[in-house]
């Protein structure tokens, strides 16, 4: 069997033991569990409020459109976290515990070690975002017979995100130590993120200044434009036409040419992992 296969195998295996993993799987469940009670609650109250009065679909769709981008928003943010937790010790926690001895000791390139790591760490983000974006949509579901447009879609660039998130923190890891690791992603993370905030309100206010602020930080992190793209593509036909914003969406999306540089983004940190890695004295 390739070597690649066989260390994400043990990748995945060894972050599934820590405790960093089961503490997201509790959180996350209990995530879900909060949000399906809370969302029977609104929907009973919302069908008490109008009585027998007949409430037309489109305002029961923008509700629930609300409530999914919501769930989505939060499970955007759970997801990257513990794709930046897991990964942030993955080599230099190795590293520094001489662990990575044993693997460096077989027939393996260091090469074959990175992917296979970053394979076995992009299996446990696929898996989280199925639990929590998918265990979402299926409570809204399950409750009203909603399902948000173009939903596959949308789990492909919150996927692709955690992936991003993911693959930087690998690259970091490979330099630096786990806690400095751990520290810079968020601290990226943070920048992108209000610095997409900064831009919403840019636009909602014909700052061009405020845009422009916005546009860099999505140059120096991407990943609040991922999420972004997300969330349009999640939003309901009526509220895109409208050109109106929600807290957890946007009135435009991003540049097409935005995704094609956060692929570029992620493909240039993944090589800088390797190449990093591939040149350490261990």
């Amino acid at each position: 069997m390739n070597p690649i296969w066989v260390i994400a195998a043990l990748s995945f295996r060894e972050a599934v033991r820590r405790r960093i993993v089961t503490a997201s799987l509790v959180l996350g469940i209990a995530f879900l569990l909060i949000f399906s009670i809370g969302f029977h609650f609104i929907i009973a109250d919302f069908s008490n409020y109008y009585g027998n009065m007949r409430t037309p679909d489109l305002v029961k769709q923008q509700l629930f459109n609300f409530m999914h981008l919501a769930a989505m928003y939060a499970s955007n943010f759970l997801t990257i976290a513990t794709a930046a937790l897991i990964t942030a010790d993955t080599l230099s926690g190795e590293i520094s515990s001489g662990t990575i001895q044993t693997l460096l000791a077989k027939p393996v390139r260091r090469l074959q070690i990175v992917l296979g790591k970053w394979l076995g760490n992009a299996a446990l983000v696929l898996a989280y975002i199925l639990l929590m974006s998918g265990g979402s949509s299926l409570s809204i579901y399950l409750q009203s017979g909603y399902t948000a447009p173009n939903l596959l879609a949308g789990l492909g660039y919150m996927l692709f995100n955690g992936l991003l998130i993911m693959t930087i923190t690998l690259a970091l890891s490979s330099r630096m130590s786990t806690l400095a690791s751990g520290g810079t992603i968020f601290g990226l993370f943070g920048l992108g993120f209000i610095g997409g905030w900064v831009e919403r309100i840019g636009y909602a206010i014909n700052n061009q200044t405020a845009i422009n602020v916005g546009i860099v930080s999505s140059l120096l992190m991407p990943s609040e434009a991922v999420w972004n793209m997300a969330a349009y593509r999640m939003t309901t036909p009526t509220i895109n036409a409208l050109g109106a914003s929600t807290p957890f969406s946007v009135s435009s999306p991003p540049s097409p040419w935005m995704l094609v540089y956060a692929g570029l983004y992620l493909l240039l940190f993944l090589i800088y992992a390797i190449r990093t890695f591939s040149s350490r004295d261990l």
